[in-house]
C-alpha cells in the first residue's frame, strides 16, 4: 500500500498537525498517523499537506481567452462577445486539446476534482454531431489523460435572453427545449473519475415554463446540479419584468432549490434571496477573480455565510487558475465592501476549496484527510518567496501561497503531479499555446 509522510499536514476538523503518516490502499486513505518519524518505504512530502482542491465551477474553453479580452474598455456583455467568438471555433478535437492542457494547469494548481459547466454541446449553428455527446466525451477524455475527476455539469440552454430567440453563436448551445435536452443527457454515464450533473445555464436562457423539467430530472437522479445566478443587475432587472420575481424566486418557484443545488456567483441578492437559499441548504460557488475582471461586482459573502449558506469556489473564466487566490478573495473582497477585516477565518476558507467543494460536485467522500476519505494529497511549499516565514498555518496558505507553490499532487492514491510537473504530460507550455492556437484567430 503506498503511504506519505508528510512534514505537516492540514487534519479535520482544522488543525495542523505535524509528522504524520498517510497511507492509501485503492484509492482510499487507511490510516493517518500522527508524529511518526519517516519509514523508509514512505514518499516524503515537505511542507503543508492539505486535501485536494475542489474547482467546483469551470469553463475550461474560456483558458484560450486569458490576455485576449483585457484591452479597452467594456463589461460584462462586451466581454461575451468574445467568447463566443472562441466558442464557435470549438470542435471535439481541439475541445480536447484546449481541455486537457486546461486541466493539466489545473492539476499543477493542487485541483484534484473540476466541476466542467458544460454548455457548448453541437456544431455551430445548432446542428449535433454524430454523437450528440462528443463535446462532453472530449471534457470526461481530457479529465482522464490528466488525472483529475470530473463532474460534467451538462447545462440547458434554450433561449437567447429572457423572452429573446438565440443569437447566431447561441444556436450550438441549444437541444431546442429541456426535453429534447434531458433525451442527450441521459445518454451520459458515470464513470471511476466521472459523476454527470444537471445545469440550468440561467433564468436568462431556460424559459420559467422548462426550469422545472430540468430540476426534476436532477432530483430524480440524485445528481449534482448547478445554476448561474444574479451575476448581473440586468438579469435581476429583466427577471423581474417578465416574471415579477427575482432569479431566486423564480428556481425556488421552479423546484430547483435544494441540497444538491449549487448557485453560481449569485451576487446580485435581496435579503429574500439569501433567505430562499439557505432555507433550501442550496450551496453558492463564489468566483471572485472571474466578478472582479468582468466588473461584475462584490457578492454578499458575508451575509450568506452568517445564513449557513455553504461556500465554495470555482476558477470560472480562468484568468488565472489559482484556488488560493480565489479563497482569499472571498475574504478580500468582503474587506472592501464592509471596511472590516476577519469575516472568514483561514480555515472556513480552505475548506470551501475543499470539503464544500466536493460536496457540491458530488464527491462528498473527498476533500479530508482522513480515514475512508479519498486519497487526495496537495503539498504547498512553505519555503517559497511567497511563503517562506509564514509557518505551517492555514494563513500561510490562503494569504501567502499561489498555484506556484504546490510541489506534488496526487489523486486517488496516484502520483499526478511531482516536483512542480505533471508526472505525464510534463511542461504544457508548448501544448498550452498549441491549444490556444487552434480556437483563436
Amino acid at each position: 500500500m503506498p503511504s506519505w509522510w508528510c512534514e505537516n499536514a492540514w487534519l479535520p476538523p482544522g488543525r495542523v498537525a505535524a509528522r504524520v503518516l498517510i497511507t492509501v490502499d485503492d484509492g482510499r486513505v487507511t490510516e493517518v498517523k500522527e508524529g511518526i518519524d519517516p519509514p523508509p518505504t514512505a514518499q516524503r512530502l515537505t511542507g503543508l499537506v492539505i486535501p485536494g482542491l475542489a474547482n467546483t465551477h469551470s469553463h475550461a474553453f474560456h483558458r484560450a481567452l486569458r490576455g485576449r479580452t483585457q484591452a479597452g474598455r467594456g463589461d460584462f456583455w462586451t466581454w461575451r462577445e468574445q467568447m463566443y467568438a472562441v466558442a464557435t471555433r470549438l470542435d471535439p478535437d481541439n475541445y480536447l486539446a484546449l481541455a486537457r492542457v486546461t486541466y493539466t494547469e489545473m492539476a499543477l494548481a493542487g485541483i484534484t476534482c473540476v466541476g466542467e459547466f458544460h454548455y457548448v454541446h453541437h456544431q455551430s449553428g445548432g446542428v449535433p454531431y454524430s454523437d450528440p455527446n462528443a463535446m462532453g466525451a472530449a471534457l470526461i477524455e481530457g479529465a482522464a489523460q490528466v488525472g483529475v475527476r470530473l463532474t460534467l455539469l451538462d447545462a440547458c440552454y434554450v433561449a437567447g435572453g429572457i423572452g429573446e430567440s438565440l443569437t447566431p453563436p447561441q444556436r450550438r448551445f441549444s437541444d431546442g427545449d429541456a426535453v429534447a435536452w434531458a433525451a442527450r443527457v441521459d445518454e451520459l454515464s458515470d464513470a471511476a473519475h466521472v459523476r454527470i450533473g444537471a445545469a440550468i445555464h440561467s433564468v436568462r436562457a431556460v424559459p420559467s415554463d422548462q426550469l422545472g423539467d430540468v430540476a426534476d430530472w436532477a432530483r430524480k437522479r440524485a445528481v449534482p446540479f448547478h445554476f448561474h445566478l444574479s451575476e448581473q443587475r440586468a438579469e435581476n432587472d429583466a427577471c423581474l419584468d417578465r416574471y415579477g420575481v427575482t432569479p431566486t424566486r423564480l428556481l425556488a418557484d421552479s423546484g430547483a432549490l435544494g441540497a444538491a443545488a449549487v448557485a453560481v456567483h449569485a451576487t446580485h441578492l435581496t435579503a429574500g434571496d439569501i433567505a430562499l437559499l439557505a432555507s433550501s441548504s442550496t450551496g453558492v460557488c463564489l468566483c471572485p477573480t472571474t466578478e472582479r475582471d468582468l466588473g461584475d461586482g462584490i457578492g454578499p459573502a458575508g451575509a450568506l455565510a452568517a445564513a449557513g449558506v455553504a461556500l465554495s469556489v470555482g476558477s470560472d473564466g480562468q484568468s488565472v487558475i489559482d484556488m488560493f487566490e480565489e479563497a482569499r478573495g472571498i475574504e478580500l473582497d468582503e474587506r472592501l465592501a464592509t471596511y472590516s477585516r476577519g469575516t472568514f477565518v483561514a480555515g472556513a476558507l480552505l475548506d470551501a476549496t475543499t470539503v464544500a467543494g466536493h460536496r457540491g460536485l458530488g464527491w462528498a467522500d473527498a476533500g479530508q484527510l482522513a480515514v475512508g476519505m479519498r486519497g487526495d494529497l496537495v503539498a504547498v511549499d512553505l519555503a517559497s518567496r511567497r511563503t517562506a516565514g509564514g509557518g505551517a498555518t492555514a494563513e500561510t496558505v490562503v494569504y501567502a501561497a499561489s498555484a506556484a507553490d504546490v510541489t506534488d499532487v496526487v489523486v486517488d492514491g496516484n502520483v499526478v503531479v511531482k516536483d512542480r510537473e505533471h508526472v505525464r504530460l510534463g511542461d504544457i507550455g508548448a501544448t498550452l499555446q498549441a491549444a490556444i492556437g487552434a480556437v483563436v484567430r
